[in-house]
């Protein structure tokens, strides 16, 4: 009779629920049990055997571990009782457990591991693209504008002022949020996009400006090599694409040499 009740439990649990109780730690046996125990409430580990169909041999192993990872609780009566906490409670609980673990393990992962991996040389492999056309780089530029959330340094060449309109309000929002934006742009750059940018950032200008790039937080960097031929033979503006630290940090090494060279508008 037991045997069917415990069927029955079980199997009025979704598929979703018993693969998420299994995901978070617990075997088929725990799952049984705290059923048993939310169905029926606080009983005896004889009468949770029944109840949920595990051998008794097994009963108190199981409680203990469900009990350890707060999925129950237990009193000092005499038999023994034990009643089930709330779902809520229950995996609060094991995340509560599984975070503190992954902190642990985290740490002494790294402090073991980490001196291997630097002692090695090894360095994680950068990413470099090539980007064709006007339509990708600025779609390029306004991702890591986006992305931004400390400084971004612009460098505006001659005929780039039409990057200006597509990245324009997004600059305003990082202006907005205390982003600090600074735009050089070449001599022949219009008034017209110079008290645009100006408003919100700080510009000047370089005379003699060769190439130009932008770069957000020292994380990436898209420089701006001139024109080029695509696969079909046409010309179209061309730029390289990287997150690489050496060539983020060169990048904003010549920036600030420009910058410091430049005039202020």
């Amino acid at each position: 009779m037991f045997l069917l009740s415990s069927l029955t439990i079980i199997m009025s649990l979704s598929d979703k629920t018993k693969k998420a109780m299994e995901e978070v730690g617990l075997g088929s046996y725990e799952i049984k049990v705290y059923i048993s125990l939310l169905e029926n409430g606080s009983m005896a580990a004889s009468e949770i055997s029944k109840k949920s169909n595990v051998p008794y041999s097994k009963i108190y192993e199981v409680l203990n571990s469900l009990e350890e990872r707060g999925w129950i609780e237990s009193n000092s009566s005499r038999p023994q009782k034990f009643f089930p906490n709330s779902p809520q409670t229950a995996t609060e609980t094991t995340r509560t457990l599984i975070e503190k673990k992954m902190d642990s393990n985290n740490e002494l992962i790294i402090q073991e591991l980490m001196p291997i991996y630097e002692k090695t040389g090894i360095k994680e492999r950068p990413e470099i693209w090539v980007v064709m056309g006007l339509f990708n780089i600025a779609n390029k530029v306004q991702e890591i504008i986006q992305n931004c959330k400390k400084e971004l340094l612009i460098a505006l060449p001659q005929g780039a002022e039409n990057i200006v309109g597509i990245i324009q309000s997004t600059l305003r929002t990082l202006s907005e949020k205390g982003v600090k934006i600074a735009v050089l742009v070449s001599e022949n750059t219009s008034k017209e996009t110079i008290l645009t940018i100006s408003r919100v950032a700080e510009v000047r200008v370089k005379n003699n400006m060769f190439g130009g790039g932008v770069i957000g937080d020292i994380n990436q960097v898209v420089i701006l090599l001139g024109n080029g031929r695509n696969e079909k033979g046409s010309v179209e503006p061309i730029a390289i694409w990287a997150d690489h630290i050496g060539l983020t940090g060169f990048a904003k090494e010549y920036f600030s040499y420009l910058w410091s060279d430049a005039s202020s508008k």
